[in-house]
């Protein structure tokens, strides 16, 4: 039953929060703004590695179980005053609205039975009465189930989220960089109200203190109304790029635009769809009552122009906190060495001598991917990339969310981080399709005066095509990997090299600025 407004301050006293989806775009970013607000954070996670290296880490509850199992489930939520429910799927296959309704329920259930003061949630702005796209449908659906659950629960109603790293960002941003002239369905002319991320953490934060007895819904956006094709323009603008043609052409197409953008930008077709779907319809608020309980941010809401260049420093600085790419789904690991646990394997094993020091080469290793790239072949690396786009893999425009950093879980173009010793051994495992499971090893040690490179590819084939796949690349890889482990080599001589002719000219501006050295 939905409270009226109500202007009394919110209770500011620390709260005992548990965060799901904490792995997420918007999840990985609430935490710290949580832990800085001064509550008590616990995440639960299928997978605890994936967040082995956030700075965050060693502050949260970590909680190793799914939502699906309701006993354990509401032994989590003992003692939380606040349940923040950031789970939604983009790419759960067939029958997935039920069972996110169904999980949703389980949720509320335990919620209900831990005594759990609030449930916070996160869903999407739509218009009353229209014909819902499925996952529209399906977190309106969730909303609901809070709302109608016991307990009191706040459903933030949010449209395009702007930021370093999201999703929608991505989706303009390469429609706009690649396309100066863009045919386009129906759609681009409806009106869209996007909020830019820190707008979203805000409201999501404060939601924490907000009065006892609030259970209902509330739209929020920058109030910033503009055309999807003019937000492709004033994204272009504020890169420096000249305007865009956008032709609305007088079809919807949802389907084939939705391969179309999985084709140009680095969302792949299992995500691209549901955001083209998701825009359908005008995506604007119908009321602005969260003004009433919870104070705009300060210097006001964030226009979508300013957005979009908070968004571009970010990405230009290296200072991308979440991407949506690095919310993936869990895998299995590589089995053991040295028998491989039964499996059928097919190795190319490289070493490489470098007389550059091994901590050049990992420096190398580490910023390998994204626009660095992967030192061998560019061409066919990219033609690779794009034959997995056209079968709806992620391909090589993933990029990365660091130029020169990693974290376990992470995203590097089609691959993902399973394992990373810094300084030793990165291990990538492949999200590329193919008829198999694919790792990438890439390591470096002490030889001598110098370092030992060594790169390791592994594949575990699925039944015949599996073989003849790997038979299939072969030749490419006798090319491909050789040249790899030589490039990379040379790459980490280069930047010894660079670094030592680097260490005489600061230590004559030190001197020469009167600034002592550390060296006695």
């Amino acid at each position: 039953m939905q409270s009226s407004p109500n202007q009394s301050s919110p209770n500011q006293a620390s709260k005992t929060v548990l965060v799901t989806g904490a792995t997420g775009y918007i999840g990985g970013r609430l935490v710290p703004r949580l832990l800085e607000a001064g509550h008590r954070v616990k995440v639960v996670l299928r997978s605890p590695q994936k967040i082995a290296d956030v700075p965050w880490h060693d502050d949260v509850e970590i909680i190793t179980d799914s939502l699906s199992d309701a006993g354990s489930l509401e032994n989590a939520l003992q003692g939380v005053d606040v349940l923040y429910y950031l789970v939604h799927s983009m790419a759960s296959g067939s029958g997935f609205e039920a069972k996110e309704e169904a999980m949703a329920r389980l949720v509320a259930d335990a919620a209900t039975r831990a005594y759990v003061n609030r449930i916070i949630y996160l869903g999407g702005l739509h218009p009353e009465n229209a014909e819902l796209s499925t996952h529209m449908r399906s977190r309106e659906t969730v909303g609901r189930v809070f709302l109608e659950s016991e307990v009191n629960s706040i459903v933030f109603q949010a449209g395009v989220v702007i930021g370093s790293g999201s999703a929608s960002f991505e989706m303009i941003r390469h429609l706009a960089d690649t396309l100066p002239v863009m045919p386009a369905p129906s759609w681009v002319n409806n009106r869209i109200e996007a909020i830019a991320v820190r707008d979203v953490l805000h409201y999501l934060v404060a939601a924490a203190t907000l009065p006892d007895g609030l259970n209902r819904t509330f739209d929020i956006g920058s109030r910033d109304v503009l055309k999807y094709k003019d937000m492709m323009n004033e994204y272009a603008v504020e890169r420096g790029l000249p305007r865009r043609l956008v032709i609305a052409l007088p079809v919807p197409a949802p389907k084939l635009a939705g391969l179309w953008v999985a084709l140009v930008t680095p969302i792949p077709l299992s995500m691209s769809l549901p955001l083209v779907q998701s825009l359908q319809h005008d995506a604007v608020s119908r009321e602005h009552d969260v003004d009433h309980y919870i104070p705009q941010p300060d210097g006001g809401l964030t226009p979508y122009r300013r957005a979009v260049a908070l968004a571009l420093g970010k990405e230009r600085d290296g200072q991308v906190e979440t991407t949506w790419a690095n919310a993936g789904i869990d895998a299995d690991p590589l089995p053991s060495d040295p028998d491989w646990a039964g499996y059928k394997v097919f190795l190319d094993e490289r070493t490489f001598h470098s007389d550059a020091k091994p901590e050049h080469v990992w420096t190398i290793i580490e910023g390998i991917g994204g626009k660095n790239g992967w030192y061998s072949l560019p061409l066919a690396w990219r033609v690779r990339g794009w034959l997995d786009k056209l079968t709806g893999g992620a391909g090589l425009l993933r990029g990365r969310r660091h130029p020169k950093k990693l974290g376990s879980g992470e995203v590097v173009d089609w691959w993902r981080v399973e394992a990373i010793d810094r300084g030793h051994l990165l291990r990538l495992r492949a999200e590329m399709r193919a008829p198999g499971r694919a790792w990438l090893e890439l390591a470096a040690e002490p030889d001598g005066g110098g370092s030992l490179y060594k790169q390791r590819a592994i594949f575990f084939p699925r039944g015949l095509a599996g073989r003849l796949y790997w038979l299939g690349v072969y030749p490419f890889h006798g090319i491909i990997f050789p040249s790899m482990a030589r490039n990379i080599s040379a790459a980490a001589s280069a930047l010894q090299e660079a670094q030592q002719e680097a260490a005489p000219n600061e230590r004559e501006q030190q001197a020469g600025s009167g600034v002592a050295s550390d060296t006695p």
